[in-house]
């Protein structure tokens, strides 16, 4: 098997490196091409045995599957690169949200699906947001399931609610360790607690606080009902922090629509450039 990776900034390489982790994949299984040279060197000598090609249409050539780990921006380059070595029989995975499954289907003959990670992946948790593409048969979504099962919880969105379903899953890290800081720095502020300790403290109850609301299992209101009592510590603090951030995540969603919205025109238009009249 032949399995090809275009791109290997942090998404491709944390790809990479969680599936060999998993044993779902081998090292000399793996062709990765890149434009920074000093990246492919990082993730063979990493990974020993994974092979460095040449050009993307050398990791093109003959992938079994063929992951694009690219910036939307940069697709049009490399599928006009790739798109002539492609045959029907290849699957090719997209990672990245603003590329519509649609527009690789027109722009490539081979099967396509687009599945966006999270970098939770990287210690097999967290899901991956799936999208099939019509040319894909049934033992081919079967396979990429199990693939991605290996190193995440696979979770079928539709495409038109990709970018709400990245909020929650690959941005969501970035947003709760945001509010995971401030309260660290809290902690450390008001009782001068060491920062060491209160890190590992918090990272703890979320960890657990995950576990709790998927095992058990409980919704979140369900999990703040059992931990508060009605006049109680818990249940003041969580008034005021409803007040403190009432409407914050719905200012975070419309921001992150509106920066997609962008995203996905300057990708159809380098896409499908206009010809000048």
């Amino acid at each position: 098997m032949k399995i090809g990776f275009i791109g290997a900034g942090s998404m491709g390489s944390l790809l990479v490196g969680a599936f060999v982790r998993s044993g779902a994949m081998r090292p000399d299984d793996i062709v990765v091409s890149s434009r920074t040279p000093s990246k492919l060197s990082a993730l063979a000598e990493q990974y020993p045995g994974l092979h460095i090609a040449a050009s993307n249409r050398e990791a093109a050539i003959g992938a079994d599957y063929l992951f694009l780990c690219v910036k939307p921006l940069d697709f049009r380059r490399v599928l006009e690169e790739i798109a002539p070595v492609l045959t029907a029989r290849q699957i090719v995975v997209s990672i990245t949200s603003p590329v519509k499954v649609a527009s690789l289907e027109e722009l490539t003959p081979s099967k396509v699906a687009k599945i966006i990670p999270s970098v939770v992946n990287a210690v097999g948790s967290g899901a991956s947001l799936v999208m099939w593409g019509t040319r894909l048969t049934e033992d081919d979504k079967q396979e990429l399931w199990q693939l991605f099962s290996s190193i995440s919880r696979p979770i079928c969105v539709p495409e038109d609610e990709v970018r709400v379903a990245s909020d929650l899953s690959s941005c969501g890290p970035a947003f709760m360790a945001c509010l995971l800081e401030q309260f660290i720095d809290a902690a450390v502020l008001s009782a001068g607690m060491e920062r060491e300790t209160a890190t590992a403290l918090a990272c703890e109850m979320m960890l657990g606080t995950a576990r709790l609301m998927l095992e058990l299992p409980c919704t979140p209101a369900e999990l703040q009902a059992r931990v508060s009592v009605p006049g109680g510590i818990t249940a003041v603090a969580l008034e005021s922090l409803r007040k403190s951030t009432r409407g914050a995540f719905l200012q975070v969603l419309y921001t992150t629509h509106e920066k997609f919205a962008e995203d996905l025109d300057r990708v159809d238009s380098s896409l499908f450039p206009r010809e000048r009249t």
